[in-house]
């Protein structure tokens, strides 16, 4: 007899969704740290707000927001105050040229994500995406798309090529771009990235007036958040031509450290704005009135801005470099560690080969999620697999996210990592 929950049926697409691996493995750190274990929590793609507080002034901005009572429904596109603002930032910043209508506001990236995907992409059509990536696999599953991946790799810093992605263009609705990258803390080179904006282009030249072309979605929500010499590339500066094909995922969450405050943005060809308001607008995925109010009046001073920015990244730089030294050191010592040089974003990434070791207990290392359990309970060590973005499971290629870091803590957590390095044996 089938139990009631087995009874419960629910969609297909439901049934099928595979839920979040890193909320899967945040479950298990939760777990440790009730029964009183301190653990390096390095999984979190998020700031620590006592580590990483907001802008003073945008805290004092969204208060004054609500002590005026701003709290009723804000416009389906997003403030216009804010919509001006934005435009003013990405010029300013990004030498980006958008108008207001170009612009449309929701509640962070993701819903933004979600209609980019419901507003161009029919079911069965091919999306073409990297991994590792985040999502897109899933968002893919959801909107029932055909999903081309590209397995990127170490050599390219984990960024696709466009002789990667040259073989699947024909027929295919979009591709799903993101750099700086989520996880691996990297950026696309001007070459690489005018290679690819030039395929698109030839693409949708091929294709017919009755075609839909091939767009691009293009996340650059890390795209403030540059180290040393690196530089963000845009696929619109480099080729003004693409400003009709792409679709820019952006906001307030990174450059902030406003995860929380829920104040993302898109921009791009007017049309497809416009549908992707039609979208969400029946989704209601808007950002609070508030928030946007208060995100309006704080982006007119970019001074500001600039400032806040330019503190936020010497402070995730400082843990990243330190993070980054701390691996090579490893290494050094004949561990089996690659640790990549942090160019963006709040990652660094690592590969940790433990394969073919032998535990404590007498068991031999097989598979990444052994290597993953090793590091949690042997070293309170936290990291994410890169499977979790999409890679094969056997990957030992990891995420690790500094905005949960505090930098005090890394030569404890060195020693820890290397006194359970140290009891493996091959």
């Amino acid at each position: 007899m089938l139990t009631l929950e087995k009874q419960l049926k629910v969609s297909e697409k439901a049934e099928k969704l595979i839920g979040s691996e890193i909320i899967k493995l945040a479950g298990e750190i939760n777990e440790k740290i009730k029964q009183g274990d301190k653990i390096y929590n390095l999984t979190i793609g998020d700031f620590n707000s006592k580590l990483y507080p907001i802008p003073d002034q945008l805290k004092a901005f969204i208060n004054e927001a609500y002590l005026n009572d701003e709290t009723n429904y804000p416009p389906a596109d997003g403030m216009l105050a804010l919509r001006e603002q934005v435009a003013l930032f990405l010029k300013h910043f990004g030498h980006l040229e958008y108008d207001t209508n170009e612009i449309l506001i929701a509640g962070g990236a993701r819903p933004l994500i979600y209609a980019t995907f419901l507003t161009l992409v029919n079911p069965g059509e091919k999306v073409i995406f990297p991994v590792p990536s985040w999502n897109n696999n899933h968002y893919c599953h959801l909107h029932q798309a055909q999903q081309i991946i590209i397995e990127a790799l170490p050599e390219n810093n984990f960024m696709p090529t466009a002789a990667d992605i040259k073989p699947h263009v024909q027929n295919a609705a979009m591709i799903a771009l993101c750099s700086p990258l989520n996880p691996t803390g990297t950026v696309f080179s001007k070459e690489t990235l005018t290679d690819i904006c030039d395929l698109i282009l030839e693409e949708n030249k091929r294709r017919g007036p009755d075609q839909k072309p091939l767009y691009l979605m293009y996340d650059q929500i890390y795209w403030m958040l540059t180290y040393g010499d690196t530089v963000h590339y845009n696929p619109v500066s480099i080729r003004p031509a693409m400003k009709n094909f792409t679709i820019f995922i952006d906001g307030l969450s990174k450059a902030f450290a406003a995860t929380g405050v829920r104040v993302g943005w898109t921009f791009g060809p007017k049309r497809v704005i416009d549908k992707m308001k039609s979208v969400l607008g029946h989704i209601g995925a808007w950002a609070p009135k508030a928030e946007q109010v208060a995100v309006a009046n704080y982006l007119k001073n970019t001074s500001h801005v600039e400032g806040y920015v330019d503190n936020l990244k010497a402070k995730l730089f400082i843990a990243l470099d330190q993070l980054f030294q701390g691996f090579n050191e490893l290494k050094q010592l004949g561990y089996p560690l690659i640790a990549i040089k942090p160019q963006a974003a709040m990652y660094l990434t690592v590969k940790i080969n433990l394969k073919g070791y032998i535990m404590p207990s007498g068991e031999l290392i097989e598979h990444t999620s052994q290597i993953t359990a090793f590091l949690l309970n042997h070293a309170s060590f936290a990291v994410v697999p890169f499977s979790a973005f999409g890679t094969e499971n056997d990957s030992c290629w990891y995420r690790i996210s500094v905005g949960n870091c505090n930098v005090n803590d890394i030569p404890e957590m060195f020693s820890k990592l290397n006194k359970a390095l140290a009891t493996l044996s091959k």
